[in-house]
């Protein structure tokens, strides 16, 4: 098609079809795709596929090859800035496109940090080090562990802050397992990650990154923290406390929420605005204490009617020493469930119960159900968040299996995964499309 209009890959051109007329730059071929397509980039900044079929006419208006590596630049040192850690796992930060395979290839380095957000120079002086190279859905156990060790190692070195780079889609998960994992940090330790990668417009790679340096480098909150944007605008991102936040959008750049809580704190490039009254203040000593352990035969279920005991046998008979439970209303499951439960008890397995309301608590006393699950064995879990009550449950019984020690250290908080009450303010769903919702929306966004 290209040769039958004289247009060539990298030129800029007019395509007219039976849908429409487009105009951008012809990209290559990702050697993956289908032979059935052209793909452009628009001016706008992003792709669109157009179908060869569908094309009528097609003219190059100019031609210039491009190149997408992100120009490399040495990360100067300015004195009296704040030395800032950043460990890799895979999470693309800062990104360019390879157009062989079609796939975003992260940039990593101090230098191509510079060239891609040079902002970071009069933030930090930065330095980085890949630990992983692993989209955050295959993030487990094994990295959990030796992120926590790294970043003692780091602590112990003198850091003044860590920023770890994250996929985005199980980052609350690491944030909890880090929480657990290092306690009592001297420092800010901040995950965050991106949900557009840098090479589309409306990235928000870059300014998380900025918002994180300032956080770990310049904030006096030395908690582990998930910083991502706050609203869906640029105006200020979130630090969220790593065991009370969740991935709740699969787009939107606004995705993590604080859950039956507000976040600790607003961030933005002048610096951190703390919401929270009470946290864990900045110290200079470098003294913390790391606890890398997790037991992977741990599950968690999430109930649904008719769920079969089968379910549950099956995790015991595969060895698995835990089970969390995210169970519907105050936390419950069906009475089928019940000979499974008990067969699980008897055989060691400790049971806890979560809500899948996730906003919320366990409340197991209130009908017969509850007190009837918790005399079978389980046990409730306040207001800690499924994922939460998951990871600490692993991190638990890497360290016991005596049960009353296993419940004692489940139901002992290290860093607010549960909570006494859920503030007044800690739950609040903007639905559109009702009256007071929409004013407000006018007002704060014109």
């Amino acid at each position: 098609m290209l040769k039958n209009f004289n247009v060539r890959v990298w030129g800029q051109t007019v395509v007219n079809t039976r849908r429409g007329t487009f105009t951008g730059t012809v990209l290559p071929r990702a050697e993956n795709d289908d032979d059935k397509h052209i793909v452009l980039k628009i001016p706008t900044g992003y792709n669109v596929g157009i179908d060869i079929h569908t094309i009528i006419d097609m003219k190059e208006t100019g031609y210039k090859k491009a190149n997408y590596k992100i120009p490399e630049r040495e990360f100067p040192y300015t004195p009296g800035l704040p030395s800032v850690k950043l460990l890799g796992t895979g999470g693309t930060i800062a990104s360019r496109l390879d157009y062989r395979t079609g796939a975003v290839i992260p940039a990593f380095s101090p230098g191509e940090l510079y060239g891609a957000v040079p902002e970071l120079a009069g933030i930090c002086n930065l330095k980085t080090e890949k630990l992983f190279a692993v989209f955050s859905e295959n993030m487990g156990p094994e990295q959990y562990k030796k992120l926590a060790i790294a970043i003692g190692k780091e602590i112990e070195n003198g850091i003044d802050g860590i920023v770890i780079g994250h996929g985005t889609d199980t980052l609350h998960h690491t944030a909890a397992a880090l929480t657990y994992m290092v306690q009592d940090s001297p420092i800010p330790i901040v995950l965050v990650g991106s949900q557009r990668s840098s090479d589309r417009p409306s990235s928000d790679a870059a300014l998380n990154l900025m918002h994180a340096t300032t956080a770990a480098g310049h904030g006096d909150i030395a908690e582990v923290m998930v910083c991502m944007f706050g609203p869906t605008s640029d105006e200020y991102g979130f630090l969220h406390r790593g065991t009370r936040v969740r991935k709740m959008h699969s787009s939107y750049r606004s995705t993590f929420r604080t859950i039956g809580d507000t976040p600790v704190a607003t961030v933005t490039r002048q610096g951190v605005k703390p919401i929270k009254e009470i946290y864990n203040h900045r110290r200079n000593d470098k003294k913390v204490t790391i606890k890398p352990y997790f037991e992977e035969k741990v599950a968690i279920i999430y109930y649904y009617p008719n769920m079969q005991p089968d379910m549950i046998d099956s995790l015991v008979d595969n060895g698995y020493k835990g089970i969390i439970i995210a169970g519907t209303g105050l936390g419950h499951v069906n009475k089928p469930l019940y000979p499974a439960i008990e067969r699980a008890a008897k055989k060691g397995v400790h049971m806890y119960m979560t809500v899948q309301t996730l906003w919320g608590y366990v409340h197991m006393f209130v009908y017969d159900t509850g007190r009837d699950l918790m005399a079978k064995g389980i046990i409730p879990t306040e207001n800690m968040l499924p994922e939460a009550a998951y990871i600490k449950l692993g991190w638990v019984l890497g360290q016991t299996n005596d049960p009353e020690e296993v419940r004692r250290m489940m139901l002992t908080p290290i860093n607010y995964e549960t909570t006494e009450r859920e503030p007044y303010n800690g739950y609040l769903v903007y639905q559109g499309g009702v009256p007071e919702i929409e004013e407000f929306i006018r007002k704060v966004h014109k």
